[in-house]
């Protein structure tokens, strides 16, 4: 669990980052920006980049830790159909 906060970490500052640069570049463009685009846009980038890294995280993590190979049952090769 705390290689997963550690990971979560991590990715949190990542998406931090990436909706930071998300609002410049949505501030540089032409026209009068409002400050409920800057903050969507933020907000929007920032927890999608989140909930992507997150369930990655956890898909990595569970493939380390050996729980998917007990979860399936039993595994069958394609060899041994034939």
């Amino acid at each position: 669990m705390r290689r997963f906060l550690k990971i979560f970490r991590l990715l949190a500052l990542l998406s931090i980052v990436i909706a930071a640069i998300a609002v410049v570049l949505v501030t540089r463009g032409e026209g009068e920006i409002h400050a409920s685009l800057i903050i969507a846009t933020a907000l929007g980038v920032g927890l999608t980049v989140l909930l992507g890294t997150g369930l990655m995280a956890l898909m990595f993590i569970s493939a380390d830790s050996g729980h998917d190979e007990h979860a399936g049952g039993t595994v069958h090769d394609k060899d041994d159909d034939e």
